[in-house]
């Protein structure tokens, strides 16, 4: 397979990497590239953010949420994973694909990893997944993509793929999360995650007999405006959940204080706020100025900028609500 590289590390542009590799490349066969990202989540394209990873350990520990443009369920990503991106013509995607989603399988093995598929996209070796992967289909084209765990870091894949229990009641299903293990433990005569990259390279474009395939300034430049312009906005990453119903409950410096939040593609839909709290006005003015918000902290907290929030509620400052919000 013909070959290129995307040496980004930035979640974003790479998620619109692939949806330009998809659909825009000039694809006379198929292609293949691998990449990484710095520590991030990447939900599936039908996911709910808010039933799938706990996004306060995210926003605490520097970990970027993004939206990839294919299903599946949720993966973490660090430097310590490489991720690979198959893309080719299909005149019989059902055909193809088991065909495309073997390529990183026969590469493990010949690596001498005793690799195989279970179940609909997983790749495990003694039992533990070190690979999940997905596929898009755009007109004759079809992509599939995956992860490959060498060395990341399990402890905190394991805390960010992990929603609160008591956080939110969602109509979305929370993904189902396999034992894992990372590649680093079957290959001891690979050194680093740069040496696997490579010798993978080797394998998948032949021993380099296969050309590489060289973008543009230009090319780069409208991956770049999609990844701001649409992978990094709150809109694409949070706007396309199922509809989901929170609930939330603690005594704050007014008293007693319940939160129930409807929340429609990401956004607060209705706001109900009661208890036994004490406030000098009437809550409602709160709940109206929090309807239409989006359910992200950054914009509640300037939503509500404008807000004396201790007016409604005594003694609670802005962010001691908001932080109500997220169960932190």
């Amino acid at each position: 397979m013909r070959y290129l590289r995307n040496t980004s590390t930035d979640v974003y542009y790479n998620m619109a990497f692939d949806e330009y590799a998809l659909e825009q490349l000039p694809l006379d066969e198929p292609l293949f590239y691998l990449w990484q990202n710095r520590p991030a989540v990447i939900i599936g394209l039908n996911q709910n953010a808010h039933a799938e990873v706990d996004i306060e350990y995210l926003h605490r520990h520097d970990i970027a949420l993004a939206r990839r443009i294919t299903g599946g369920g949720a993966v973490y990503h660090d430097l310590g994973n490489l991720n690979y991106t198959i893309v080719g013509r299909s005149s019989d995607i059902e055909r193809d694909y088991p065909e495309y989603a073997s390529h990183m399988l026969h590469a493990l093995q010949a690596l001498g990893v005793r690799a195989e598929l279970s179940g609909r996209n997983d790749i495990l070796v003694d039992g533990r997944k070190v690979s999940g992967y997905a596929k898009r289909v755009y007109k004759d084209r079809l992509m599939v993509h995956g992860t490959l765990m060498y060395d990341v870091g399990i402890e905190r894949l394991t805390h960010a793929l992990t929603p609160p229990t008591d956080k939110l009641q969602s109509k979305g299903i929370a993904s189902v999360r396999s034992r894992v293990a990372n590649l680093k433990e079957y290959l001891p005569h690979i050194t680093s995650i740069e040496a696997l990259s490579q010798a993978l390279e080797r394998h998948l474009s032949r021993e380099y007999q296969d050309e590489a395939f060289l973008l543009t300034d230009d090319q780069r430049s409208v991956i770049m405006t999609a990844a701001q312009s649409k992978f990094a906005t709150p809109d694409w990453i949070y706007g396309r959940s199922p509809n989901t119903t929170a609930t939330y409950a603690r005594r704050l410096p007014c008293g007693h204080v319940e939160v129930h939040l409807q929340i429609k593609k990401g956004y607060i839909e209705q706001c109900r706020i009661g208890g036994d709290f004490l406030g000098n006005s009437p809550i409602n003015a709160v709940e109206e100025c929090l309807r239409g918000c989006f359910y992200e902290r950054g914009a509640l907290l300037q939503r509500l900028a404008t807000m004396d929030m201790q007016e409604y509620m005594d003694k609670t400052p802005t962010s001691t609500f908001v932080n109500l919000l997220f169960n932190s």
